[in-house]
C-alpha cells in the first residue's frame, strides 16, 4: 500500500466504499433506462389494441379482422404500422450524436435534463394525438429523449460510481428498462379493458411519469467528478470535495490526480470525432460498434417491441397476448438481479457467454415450435400447451438475455473509453444501437412475413457468431479503473498490436513497471 491506494496485481484500487449518496445518485440517474423501457414496452401493447388500430391504421384493422384464416405471419404486416415504433429510434440516434458535444461541454447532468424534458413534451402528445401525423411527431420527440438520456447516464454512473462496485450500479440503468418495459405491459392490459376504446391514450399518455422523474433528477444530481474536471480544470478542490462525499474517505488525492492527467491529456484531442480511427483506439471503436450492433441483432426487440403482437400472431386472443408481454415483461425484470449481483463477481464475460448459449438454445426452439405448427402457409390453430411450450422458450430467451447482452450492452462500452474520447464513443455506442433497433422495428412484421419460422434461426445465427467474438476478442473488464482500461487492450493477445508503450499515459506505465 501506497498513499492509501491498495494495488492488486498491476491493478490500482483507490480507496473508499460504498456510500449511501453516491448509490442514491446513480439509482436517480439510471432513471433515465425507465424512458426507454416504457416506450419499448408500450408500443407492442398499443399496437395490438382494436381502437388504436381502427383509428390510425385501418387498413391493418381490416386485414385482421375480416379474414381470421389468414397467414397468422402477414396479419400485421403494414410499413406505416412499424413507422410509429421505429420512428423514436432514428430521433434516438441523431439527438444522441448532438449530445455528445453538449454532454463534454456542459456536463452528464444537462443532456439528462434536456432529454427527460422533450421526452414529457413528447409523451403529452402522444396522448393527445387525433391523427398519424401528430402521432409520428409525438414519438420522434420521444426518441430525442431517450437519445439523450441513453448517452448520458451509463456515463454517469460509470464515473460516479467506484471501480469495484461500477457493474453493480451500472445495472441499474438496464434494470429500470425492464421495469419500465413491464410497467408498461400491465398498463396495456388494464387499459384494454376501459370502455370507449381510448385506453391507449393513458398508455402513451403515462411516459410521461418516467420523463419527469428524470427530469427532476437531472436538477437535483451532482455533476461526476471528471465532468467536474474537464469542464473546471483549475479548480480541484472542488473535484477533491466531491469525491470526498461519494467515496466516504477523505484519502482521494491520488484519485483526484489520475483524472486531472487523464483530463490534460484529454484536452490534447480537440476534435475526438476526428481521433476515433487512430490505432490506439482501434480496440474502443470496434467495441462502440459491435456491441450495440450484437446486443440488437439477437432478436430481443423483436420480443419486446411485438410481444403483444407476436403472441396474437401466434393464435393467443388479444387478453392472453397482452397478459403473456406482462409474463416475458415480469421474466426480464426479475433476471437483471442475476447480472446487478454477479457482474462484479463472475465477470463480464462469463454473463455474456452463458446468455448467449442460453439465448441461442431458446431461438431454435422457438423457431422449430412454430414451424411445426405453422409450417410454411402459417395457418393453423395453436393449443394451450403448445402456446405454453412457446412461452416458455421465449421467457427462457428474456432471461438470458436480462442477465447478459441486455445489461452487459449497456455497461461494457460506458467504462471502457478513454476520457478523451468517451463521449464520442458513447455517442457511437448509442447511435448503432438505435440504428439497429429502427433497422429491426421497421423489418420485423415484413421479415416475418417472408421469412416466417425462419426468422428465429436468423437471429440465432448472429447470437451464435456474437458468443464467439465475445470468447475470443473481449478482455475481461470487471474491477479495474477506468483511466486504467487501456493496460487491459495493451494486455490482450489481439488488440496489444494496436496499442503501443508510448500510447500508455506515463503515471500508467510507471505504475506498472514498479509492480512487475
Amino acid at each position: 500500500m501506497a498513499g492509501g491506494i491498495v494495488v492488486s496485481g498491476d491493478r490500482k484500487e483507490y480507496p473508499g466504499k460504498m456510500t449511501g449518496y453516491v448509490f442514491l445518485a446513480c439509482i436517480f440517474a439510471a432513471t433515465g433506462g425507465a424512458i426507454f423501457g416504457y416506450d419499448i414496452g408500450i408500443s407492442g401493447g398499443v399496437t395490438s389494441m382494436d381502437s388504436f388500430l381502427e383509428k390510425f391504421f385501418p387498413s391493418v384493422y381490416h386485414n385482421m379482422k375480416e379474414d381470421e384464416s389468414a397467414n397468422q405471419y402477414c396479419k400485421f404486416d403494414s410499413q406505416v404500422l412499424q413507422l410509429f415504433t421505429s420512428s423514436l429510434y432514428i430521433a434516438a440516434l441523431l439527438s444522441s450524436l448532438c449530445a455528445s458535444s453538449l454532454t463534454r461541454k456542459c456536463g452528464r447532468r444537462v443532456s439528462m435534463l434536456i432529454g427527460g424534458a422533450v421526452f414529457v413534451v413528447g409523451a403529452a402528445m402522444n396522448g393527445l394525438a387525433i391523427n398519424i401525423y401528430m402521432l409520428i411527431v409525438g414519438r420522434i420527440l420521444l426518441g430525442i429523449g431517450v437519445g439523450m438520456a441513453n448517452q448520458s447516464v451509463p456515463l454517469y454512473v460509470s464515473e460516479m460510481a467506484p471501480a469495484k462496485y461500477r457493474g453493480f450500479l451500472n445495472q441499474f440503468f438496464q434494470l429500470l428498462i425492464t421495469i419500465g418495459i413491464l410497467c408498461a405491459n400491465i398498463i396495456n392490459y388494464f387499459t384494454s379493458k376501459i370502455a370507449g376504446g381510448w385506453g391507449w391514450r393513458v398508455g402513451l399518455a403515462l411516459a410521461a411519469v418516467p420523463g419527469c422523474i428524470i427530469t427532476i433528477g437531472a436538477l437535483v444530481l451532482p455533476d461526476t467528478p471528471n465532468s467536474l474536471i474537464e469542464r473546471h480544470p483549475d479548480d480541484q478542490q472542488k473535484v477533491i470535495e466531491m469525491l470526498r462525499r461519494i467515496r466516504g474517505t477523505h484519502d482521494v488525492e491520488q484519485e483526484c490526480n489520475d483524472l486531472v492527467a487523464a483530463s490534460k491529456a484529454s484536452k490534447e484531442v480537440l476534435h475526438p470525432w476526428s481521433k476515433l480511427l487512430s490505432r490506439k483506439y482501434r480496440p474502443q471503436f470496434v467495441m462502440s460498434i459491435l456491441i450495440p450492433f450484437f446486443q440488437q441483432i439477437t432478436g430481443i426487440n423483436v420480443v419486446m417491441f411485438y410481444a403483444p403482437v407476436l403472441f396474437k400472431t401466434i393464435g393467443f386472443g388479444s387478453d392472453a397476448a397482452l397478459m403473456s408481454a406482462v409474463i416475458t415483461g415480469t421474466v426480464n425484470a426479475a433476471s437483471t438481479f442475476v447480472a446487478i449481483f454477479s457482474v462484479d463477481k463472475v465477470g463480464r464475460r462469463t454473463l455474456f457467454i452463458e446468455g448467449g448459449i442460453q439465448m441461442l438454445i431458446c431461438q431454435i426452439a422457438v423457431g422449430a415450435l412454430l414451424g411445426k405448427k405453422f409450417g410454411w402457409d402459417g395457418v393453423a390453430n395453436i393449443s394451450k400447451r403448445y402456446a405454453d411450450w412457446v412461452v416458455g422458450f421465449i421467457c427462457a430467451f428474456v432471461a438470458g438475455f436480462a442477465w447478459s447482452w441486455g445489461p452487459l450492452g449497456w455497461l461494457v462500452p460506458s467504462e471502457i473509453f478513454p476520457l478523451e474520447i468517451r463521449s464520442a464513443c458513447q455517442s457511437i455506442n448509442v447511435s448503432v444501437n438505435m440504428l439497429f433497433t429502427f433497422l429491426i422495428a421497421q423489418a420485423f412484421l415484413t421479415m416475418l412475413c417472408h421469412m416466417k419460422f425462419t426468422l428465429f434461426f436468423f437471429f440465432a445465427g448472429w447470437v451464435f457468431i456474437m458468443t464467439i467474438f465475445i470468447i475470443f476478442f473481449l478482455p475481461e473488464t470487471k474491477g479495474i479503473p477506468i483511466e486504467e482500461m487501456i493496460l487491459v487492450w495493451r494486455e490482450h493477445w489481439f488488440w496489444k498490436r494496436f496499442i503501443r508503450d508510448e500510447d500508455i499515459p506515463k503515471g500508467l506505465m510507471k505504475g506498472k513497471s514498479e509492480n512487475a
